[in-house]
């Protein structure tokens, strides 16, 4: 397995600066936050243009990452793929299309994003919408060589209604059912052990079940906070919320720093076949107020899992 991590948590720095210090700390992938220019979408990024790409800037980017030993694990772009106004959903679903394109013209295995959800209507209904969207994104991307990888953020903070879940793949139950109802071989999981932790499910459980459909793993750690956890419950605080994301009683954490049996994780993975990327997903509030902190954040998160596969 290889240490990478999602670019978004550096919005300002170009990719090849991402690059050459990434290469330092001794990260061997990038995970390419690919959303649109123009987004005000928390914890995204613009590291790739992907609208403007041309095959000549491609051809340049493959030759940094080759000329530094690294690689593209994959190109992330996560919205609300179900979304209730058509129009909106339209526009994600052409940018996505740019971003597989981008995949394509790399030579890059995997695009990352969400399902999402249309919270007007039942998850069956959702399921049925599931079907007809996913099928035309997997047959596009199956045209240019590209597989879909879904993280499993349940996105709350997308659901109006407080509390309840803004993606319909966020547990082991979901994904069964979205991968019988559109089994294609290009349709995978980006596995994020820290959304499970804090829905009560334990993240080395599901990695036996679903080792054909992990194609990425992302590295974020949870801390529970019981104190809060018995005021608020699972659905979390329904009045004293400090924004629409604010459930009160979980806080993200690099890797090391929260719940996660991180050496069990990762030995699960291992042993049932995983060999590819552990990319860190950096969202922990302490290590954010500077580019200088992001970078000690990646820092202890690259020396701490380093520290457990080497020991694996």
């Amino acid at each position: 397995m290889k240490l990478g991590f999602l670019t978004a948590c550096l919005p300002k720095q170009s990719l090849e600066n991402l690059v050459v210090w990434a290469k330092s700390i001794g990260f061997e992938m990038l995970e390419v936050a690919c959303w649109p220019v123009k987004n005000t979408r928390d914890y995204s990024g613009t590291t790739l243009d992907v609208a403007n790409l041309t095959e000549d800037q491609a051809e340049r980017i493959k030759k940094l990452f080759e000329q530094n030993n690294m690689q593209i694990s994959s190109l992330a772009y996560y919205d609300n793929n179900l979304h209730p106004d058509l129009v909106i959903r339209k526009s994600y679903h052409d940018h996505l299309k740019k971003v597989i394109d981008a995949a394509n013209l790399l030579g890059v295995k995997y695009v990352g994003t969400f399902v999402g959800r249309n919270y007007n209507k039942t998850i069956k209904e959702n399921f049925d919408e599931f079907e007809i969207v996913f099928k035309e994104i997997l047959e596009y991307a199956k045209e240019k060589g590209v597989s879909i990888i879904i993280e499993n953020c349940p996105m709350p903070g997308w659901n109006p209604n407080g509390g309840w879940m803004g993606t319909i793949s966020y547990s082991p139950e979901l994904w069964e059912e979205m991968f019988s109802r559109l089994p294609y071989d290009n349709f995978g999981l980006n596995l994020d052990p820290s959304h499970l932790l804090w829905l009560g499910i334990d993240p080395v459980s599901v990695i036996k079940e679903f080792k054909d459909k992990i194609f990425h793993v992302h590295a974020k750690d949870t801390q529970i906070l019981k104190d809060k956890l018995n005021k608020y419950s699972i659905f979390g605080s329904q009045i004293q919320r400090k924004n629409e994301w604010d459930m009160g009683y979980w806080v993200y954490r690099m890797p090391g720093r929260g719940e996660i049996d991180w050496k069990a994780f990762l030995k699960e993975l291992k042993q049932n076949g995983y060999d590819y990327v552990v990319s860190i997903e950096h969202e922990d509030p302490e290590y954010e107020e500077t580019e200088e902190k992001v970078k000690e954040g990646l820092k202890l998160g690259f020396e701490y899992l380093k520290g457990i596969l080497n020991e694996i």
